[in-house]
């Protein structure tokens, strides 16, 4: 559909003054083929795939972003999970895939490429165990590499004996990647009800039901967002929901309009567009500024949930009419590095981890990128993780952890990634005892509502 004179000239404005941009176009191939029990051949398999799908990814993501004029900001590939791909692999150790995986991200120039990852919220495999107990040094020894395990769903319950796992693996990876503030944790995600087309990373992978190849894209837009709620000082909360709709309806046509460009350029089928409201560190260009500019005082205080749920809701409405396919986790990001407003809430005591976890029964993910003492006990890391898939499994919605227990550092000090991924104040976590829980182990039965069938 033809854009009207007056919608360039508003896309022009919200690009050069309310940071308006794709936040990624992410190309999703299917690495099935490519199993075989010696490593050295299914790294080989898996280069040459990637290499023939993705060999141009990059330039002709680049030519439609200067064609259209808008920021298309991260080109990224994801991949069907590492330990269906290798779980016929003799070998007890995949960090050569993973490091091929860095290789190819970086020849083909994408910025990260997802899908390390296991599904295990039912059980494990010999090659979950193994891509699980590889995570550390995986992710120490790559750049670009992202990492995803799902550990509970709303029709199998939440696996505990995985949910320790992960804890632990959580603790080594940060002491692995010390030296950058533990930054290998900002690459790996603990899901419930993580969903197989999801753009945005780090959760992204290709999950085994989508096709061999497919481009899916990631819209975002706080800015914008934020600067048509500031012209309507007055505007009561209805008005504020429908303005919130009408805004996303604008940013999801564009992001539609992009992918739908590259998948015919590339001779790929088009996906889904994941309709996320997904910040930066950048000024304005934050989730917490629009709550704040819906009336709170500061993002954390009382009236945070209900102003975040009726955005999430608006944004869903807007964006599910403007777009054919509507998928990956489509909502608010509440990341805390990556959100200049969030940081600004916990410096000054206003956001609390427990906040941040009321709060996610009504967005898009989960506890994200938030930074806790590098002292932080394993179990603790464990009851959080827990809490959050009990959030996801009873709600029948995905839910997320990603945290960086940074070594050395306690509370007061700072945790500085850079770039997209930010910076953030070490926040507290409750002194109490979680290990008797956490070291119990087994299952936590679906709930009754999962019976459906």
């Amino acid at each position: 559909m033809a854009l009207e004179f007056k919608e360039i000239l508003e896309t022009i404005k919200m690009v050069q003054m309310q940071n308006l941009d794709i936040r990624t176009v992410t190309m999703g191939i299917s690495l099935r083929d490519c199993a075989h029990p010696d490593i050295n051949i299914v790294c080989q398999k898996i280069e040459k795939k990637i290499l023939h799908y993705a060999h141009n990814l990059k330039e002709t993501v680049e030519a439609v972003e200067k064609e259209i004029g808008i920021p298309i900001v991260n080109k990224r590939i994801s991949v069907t999970p590492i330990s269906i791909v290798a779980d016929s692999v003799e070998a007890e150790d995949y960090t050569p895939i993973a490091q091929t995986l860095d290789k190819l991200a970086h020849q083909v120039g994408v910025d990260f490429l997802g899908g390390f990852s296991a599904l295990v919220q039912k059980g494990f495999t010999k090659g979950d165990l193994r891509l699980i107990n590889s995570l550390p040094q995986a992710l120490a020894s790559t750049k670009r590499v992202c990492a995803s395990v799902n550990v509970a769903s709303t029709k199998a319950g939440i696996n505990m004996d995985a949910v320790k796992l992960m804890s632990q693996v959580i603790k080594e990876t940060a002491q692995l990647t010390k030296d950058s503030d533990g930054i290998g944790c900002a690459k790996l995600v603990v899901f419930c009800n993580v969903p197989e087309d999801n753009p945005f990373m780090a959760g992204a992978f290709h999950g085994v039901t989508e096709p061999e190849v497919v481009i899916n894209v990631g819209v975002s837009g706080p800015g914008v967002v934020r600067a048509v709620l500031e012209k309507h000082k007055n505007a009561n909360i209805t008005e504020i929901a429908e303005l919130i709709k009408q805004t996303a309806f604008k940013i999801t046509r564009m992001g539609e309009m992009a992918g739908q460009m590259v998948s015919q350029r590339l001779g790929i089928p088009f996906g889904i567009v994941d309709l996320s409201l997904a910040p930066t560190p950048a000024p304005g260009d934050s989730i917490a500024n629009i709550l704040e500019e819906i009336g709170l005082e500061r993002c954390g205080t009382h009236g945070t949930t209900a102003c975040l749920a009726m955005l999430n809701d608006a944004v869903k409405k807007g964006g599910s009419m403007a777009a054919s396919n509507v998928g990956g986790l489509s909502g608010a990001f509440i990341p805390v590095s990556e959100d200049a407003g969030m940081i600004a809430a916990a410096e000054l005591g206003a956001l609390t981890l427990d906040k941040l976890e009321a709060m996610t029964c009504v967005c898009s993910v989960g506890l994200d990128m938030i930074a806790i003492p590098g002292d932080t006990p394993m179990e603790t890391i464990g009851g959080i993780i827990a809490d959050e898939m009990a959030i996801g499994m009873i709600n029948n919605k995905t839910t997320a952890v990603r945290l960086i227990p940074a070594p050395g550092k306690k509370i007061g000090d700072q945790v500085e990634f850079g770039g997209l991924l930010g910076h953030a104040p070490i926040m507290s976590v409750h002194p109490f005892s979680s290990a008797k829980f956490i070291n119990r182990g087994g299952k936590i039965p679906a709930p009754i509502h999962a019976l459906r069938n």
